[in-house]
């Protein structure tokens, strides 16, 4: 199988964790050992997988059984835990966003180009069945060049509870653009070939956060008390990004908003469209004919159910690891793209005006030296 051989370490026991775990060993990989600071969650773990445990990301780097590092931790800890795998020589996937901000993801990104391990980043729904019949329908030619896309990623109510590290700036970063909106922004540069931005705009909004009276219908936040926790980050976001070429996105993401909760995904192009939700196996084409008379053609491509993005992402991990090679996709690259956008979507909505993308702190040039003295 693609992981035979393969030692895989999973810092951060939770949900994620969990899922990455049991499709390494789907994949025949070896879960070897895991981290994570709460001690039922490491016993719990250790005794479904059969690996070691450890509190400390720093001993299950020293492991030698492992090969590859799996980091879904709070976003504060993608630095530390990913920089000390990759300076091990330890190949790497760290969940989304690659980093809380947009200087530690500079500095995962100089590691990664130091390091003799590869780097992903986990963006799976680049890897889920709309997206990839999108993305062949796309190499035959059949939407024509794409102008403009609209991602959605609306709750109506799903503000995770207040005192989670969700809602914390000091361990996520920001709010629903970094936890769900990333997802869809993602997708949107990867559906347009990560094309140079020329100007984004963007609000933040802290609307129902804060609310005494936040109505949670489907118990999303367990245990909600606005008055309890501080809450400081953002639960709504609207953007507009253009590019050089003048192709447009437009971006909504929200955890609470007074409007239909969706996950739509829609593509212009000169000859034909597309749309989806973010993650399915569906995909819509939207064409127009003059054959016999003028007419609307709405077509549904059918995907393969059994294909998650989860999946197909953490198979090519594996793929990549096996062969020694740099990643082809979701790369420290494309991630670092995806968080300077975020960093001025907020400027953005700081300043009120739009705004560029900040001048690198750490230049191209830089990162090709680093991979050179490697």
């Amino acid at each position: 199988m693609i992981g035979d051989g393969i030692g895989v370490g999973i810092v951060g026991l939770g949900g994620m964790g969990n899922l990455h775990a049991r499709s390494m060993q789907e994949l025949g990989a070896t879960v070897a050992a895991g981290v994570d600071l709460v001690p039922e969650q490491r016993d719990r773990f250790g005794d479904e997988f059969g690996a070691r445990t450890y509190e400390t990301h720093a001993e299950l780097v020293a492991d030698e059984a492992v090969d590859a590092v799996i980091v879904t931790t709070p976003n504060r800890f993608h630095e530390p835990i990913t920089i000390a795998a990759l300076e091990a020589g330890l190949d790497v996937l760290v969940e989304k966003p690659l980093g809380h901000t947009l200087e530690s993801a500079e500095r995962i990104a100089k590691a990664a180009a130091r390091s003799a391990g590869i780097c992903m980043v986990g963006f799976h729904n680049r890897h889920a069945a709309s997206m990839a019949m999108f993305e062949e329908q796309h190499a035959r030619g059949r939407f024509g060049d794409l102008t403009h896309v609209e991602a959605d990623y609306v709750r109506r109510r799903g503000v995770p509870g207040p005192g989670s590290w969700f809602t914390d700036p000091e361990l996520a970063g920001g709010g629903a653009l970094l936890d769900i909106g990333v997802h869809a922004l993602d997708l949107a540069l990867y559906a347009l070939d990560f094309p140079e931005i020329v100007e984004v705009s963007g609000v933040a909004r802290t609307t129902f956060g804060t609310s005494e009276e936040y109505a949670d219908p489907e118990g999303f936040g367990d245990n909600w008390d606005a008055e309890a926790e501080t809450y400081e980050v953002d639960d709504s976001v609207s953007a507009f990004i253009r590019t050089a070429e003048g192709q447009t996105i437009s971006l909504e993401a929200a955890w609470a908003t007074n409007r239909e909760e969706s996950m739509d995904f829609k593509v212009r192009g000169t000859k034909a469209g597309a749309q989806f939700d973010i993650g399915d196996t569906d995909l819509r084409i939207l064409e127009a004919g003059t054959a016999g008379c003028d007419h609307y053609a709405d077509v549904t491509l059918s995907g393969d159910s059994s294909i998650t993005g989860y999946g197909k992402q953490d198979e090519q991990f594996l793929e990549t690891v096996a062969a020694g090679t740099p990643p082809e996709t979701n790369t420290v690259e494309e991630a670092l793209t995806v968080q300077r956008v975020i960093d001025a979507i907020y400027r953005s909505s700081e300043t009120g005006r739009a705004t560029t993308l900040a001048d690198p702190r750490i230049s191209d040039a830089e990162l090709e030296q680093a991979a050179r003295l490697e």
